[in-house]
């Protein structure tokens, strides 16, 4: 008996397309989503209006987030007078190195809690589990104690160590999940050919996890860019070693503040960051889509 070809565009029955929700409702869903989306949006969107605005407008422009006319030097003030010039810098330097460390602590750890089997693994995964749920409040005196005993107090070493370990369990546990979705004959294939457990690492896996690199590398990123509490408590008697979001409170006076300036450091700020994610937007979906992936 001759077999029958499908063509592939009419494979869908009735029961198909009535599965599919009626236009008016999609139409609702992404008029609501829009609406949300800009109501998230627009703290953004007022921020980097009012950045333009002097302010007499700043105050009586309201909610309003379109200035009248628009005054760049907001930018060149706020750089200069904050000093962002050397806290870009000290930004720049833990925020590399946060991530670097980051990614080869949580890579390596996830390769190991992913693909072997040890003795106490789960126990291990329950301990780990458990440090999600400590408060940092309740930690930040023992680490500072710690931090302090060796030596690395007011530091940018101190604000990077502290940082990258604030990060490892989160970042460990999407690295996990993604090598467990990786095909073991790969790691066969690389055994008969010779090469050692961290031969297979290095030159195998961890080339294959570029996603999640992009992944933990950017949520580990942007969490230590915007950072105010760590920088604040590691560096507070060296003000040099600030970062720019401690470096905001300069337009922050005992009687007043400068809000257009504020605005204007704000988006000085984010904007590094911003264009980050838009960069890695595309590897950021892959890899939590390959973290997910069982």
């Amino acid at each position: 008996m001759a077999s029958i070809t499908v063509p592939a565009g009419r494979t869908r029955g009735p029961a198909a397309r009535r599965s599919r929700p009626p236009r008016g409702v999609r139409a609702l869903t992404h008029a609501a989503l829009l609406i949300g989306g800009l109501a998230w949006m627009y703290p953004f969107i007022w921020t980097l209006g009012s950045s333009f605005k002097d302010t007499d407008e700043f105050f009586n422009r309201g909610l309003n987030p379109m200035p009248e006319r628009f005054l760049w030097s907001n930018y060149l003030e706020a750089w200069q007078q904050a000093s962002f010039g050397r806290y870009f810098v000290n930004t720049l330097l833990i925020t590399v190195g946060t991530t670097v460390g980051t990614l080869l602590i949580t890579s390596m750890a996830g390769y190991v809690l992913g693909r072997t089997r040890f003795p106490g693994k789960k126990l291990c995964l329950v301990l780990i589990s458990a440090t999600l749920f400590l408060p940092h409040g309740y930690t930040i005196i023992p680490i500072f104690d710690l931090v302090d005993r060796i030596g690395l107090l007011n530091s940018l070493w101190s604000v990077i160590l502290v940082q990258a370990a604030g990060g490892v369990v989160f970042g460990t546990f999407l690295f996990m999940g993604y090598f467990m979705s990786i095909d073991r004959e790969l790691e066969d294939a690389a055994r008969m050919d010779g090469a050692s457990f961290h031969q297979t690492f290095w030159q195998i896996m961890l080339p294959l996890s570029g996603p999640m690199i992009a992944t933990v590398g950017l949520f580990t990123a942007i969490s230590a860019w915007n950072s105010f509490f760590i920088p604040l408590v590691f560096t507070l008697a060296r003000p040099e070693l600030r970062t720019l979001a401690v470096g905001m409170y300069s337009f922050i006076g005992e009687n007043s503040t400068q809000w257009t300036l504020l605005c204007a450091g704000s988006v000085i700020t984010l904007a590094p960051i911003i264009a980050l994610f838009l960069l890695l937007q595309r590897f950021f979906v892959n890899g939590l889509a390959g973290a997910v992936k069982q």
